[in-house]
This record gives C-alpha cells, structure tokens and sequence, in this order.
C-alpha cells in the first residue's frame, strides 16, 4: 500500500498567507477568464458505435489503456496504405 503524503509543509503557518479579500484582489479575480475542461481542437473525434470482432477488441485490449486509440491509429494506417 502506497503511503499517503501531507499536502502542507509541517512548518506552514496559515496566519502569514496573504489577505486576498481586499486591496482589489476581488476585482482582479473577477477580471480572470475561468477555462475549465481541455482546450478546444480543430477537428475533434466523433463519438461512435462500431461492431467488431471479438478477436479484434481482446487484441487491442491486451495491450491495456489507450486501445480504442490504438485502433484508431491501425484505421488511419490502413486508409493510408490505400
């Protein structure tokens, strides 16, 4: 089992963080453009549902994470083999 770490150094004094509340940090933060989630691509990939072999599927799968990629990168191989 792998041990948890602490987040915060033992000689972390809360009491010397800066105050944020004043001084225009509250404007300044309002002014931030929040972006969450992954940037936008040109050509994003389309969800899709496609039947395959069964073979197929535990061939890409035994290489682990990543196989739906993998067959996407055998497909882009093939079209260009063409």
């Amino acid at each position: 089992m792998i041990e948890n770490k602490d987040s915060i150094e033992e000689d972390f004094d809360p009491n010397t963080a800066p105050d944020l509340s004043g001084d225009g940090w509250p404007e300044k933060f309002a002014k931030v453009a929040v972006r969450r989630g992954r940037p936008p691509v040109a050509k994003p990939k389309v969800s899709t549902t496609i039947r395959l072999s069964q073979d197929v599927i535990d061939h890409f799968r035994a290489d682990g994470k990543g196989w739906q990629t993998r067959i996407d990168d055998a497909l882009r191989e093939w079209i260009r083999s063409e």
